[in-house]
Parts: structure tokens; C-alpha cells; sequence
């Protein structure tokens, strides 16, 4: 079931909908027509993807230095649950904090994005240390790619249902980054 509700985040999130949400809220259309993808953040300019990437590599370079740390930390103390917890809670106030997503406040709004990530990559290392403790090696494979399998279901369903709100019933972008914390909660319970 944590594969079901975590792999939303990276169909759902990086990958399909916030993107494009990104995009869109944060291009200008000036009064003569044109349109520019410049947004300022911290009193630089850049151009609106090239800061959605900063962002995303600034939050995997947290993942890469905290995760041996907190990881060790974790296997010593017996707390690897608990830090898992701590990620996936953090991640997904994160994510549901997107909805409040505000280019004129862009610094804030891209900390949702920082701490989103960082929710969602630093669990799946305390969440994949799990797998030799609940099965025998011999199981570790079929239930892997079981887990594997109930994260695309899970991603495809709420993508689905995120475009229908969307696409049909033009409900705003924003409910899509809500929906994803249901899922995550009730993961981590």
C-alpha cells in the first residue's frame, strides 16, 4: 500500500500535473500580447523551468547528504519507521501546500516544492529498507514487484481522476495537489 499512494507523487507531481500547472501560472502575458517565461526569485530572474529545475536538484542534494546520515542514525536507534514518517508527514503538508501555489509569492511557493521532494525521496529509503525485514529472501522479489505493480494501479487511478476533474469538470489544477495527501496519510497510518 505504500507504493499504491507514494508513487502518485512522481506521476502525479513531477511528472503530469504540476509541471504543467507550473508553467502556466508562473508565464506573464504582457499588454502587447507576448507572452515571457521570466520569473524573479530572490531578486534574480530565470526563466520558469530553468528554476523548477534548481529547485528539484537542491532538494535531491538534501536527500543525498541527510539520507546516509539519517539512515545510520535510524538503523542504530531502531527508528526507521519513525524517521519514514517523519518524511512522508512533511512531504505531503508539502504537497498540499502546493494548492496555495503563488507566483507574486514565488519563494514560498517553491519551498513547497523543495519540501515535497525531499518528503517523498528521503521515505523511500527508510520505506525500501523494509523489504528484508518483512519477507525471506525468497519472497523479496515477487513482493517487490508486487509493491511495483500497486504504485503504477495507484498513479494511474488519481491521474485519471485528476484529469477528469480537470479536463471535464474543469475543476482548478490545484485539487490535484490536495487529493495526493489522502493517499499519502493514509499510507504512513
Amino acid at each position: 500500500l505504500y507504493d499504491w499512494a507514494n508513487s502518485v507523487y512522481s506521476l502525479v507531481i513531477t511528472t503530469a500535473i504540476f509541471p504543467i500547472f507550473y508553467n502556466k501560472v508562473t508565464a506573464t502575458t504582457a499588454p502587447d500580447g507576448t507572452t515571457s517565461d521570466l520569473v524573479t526569485f530572490m531578486g534574480m530572474e530565470f526563466i520558469n523551468t530553468q528554476l523548477y529545475s534548481y529547485v528539484l536538484a537542491a532538494s535531491f542534494v538534501v536527500v543525498i547528504i541527510a539520507s546516509p546520515l539519517l539512515s545510520g542514525m535510524a538503523d542504530y536507534a531502531g527508528k526507521k519507521l519513525f524517521f519514514m514518517k517523519i518524511f512522508c508527514y512533511t512531504g505531503s503538508a508539502a504537497c498540499a501546500s502546493m494548492f496555495f501555489f503563488n507566483p507574486a509569492r514565488l519563494e514560498w511557493s517553491m519551498l513547497s516544492l523543495f519540501l515535497a521532494n525531499i518528503g517523498f525521496w528521503g521515505s523511500l529509503g527508510f520505506y525500501n529498507a523494509y523489504l528484508p525485514e518483512i519477507a525471506p529472501r525468497e519472497d523479496q522479489d515477487r513482493l517487490g514487484a508486487r509493491g511495483y505493480i500497486m504504485g503504477y494501479i495507484g498513479s494511474l487511478i488519481l491521474l485519471i481522476v485528476c484529469l477528469v476533474m480537470i479536463q471535464v469538470w474543469e475543476v482548478c489544477a490545484r485539487w490535484a495537489f490536495v487529493q495526493r495527501v489522502f493517499l499519502r496519510v493514509l499510507r504512513a497510518a
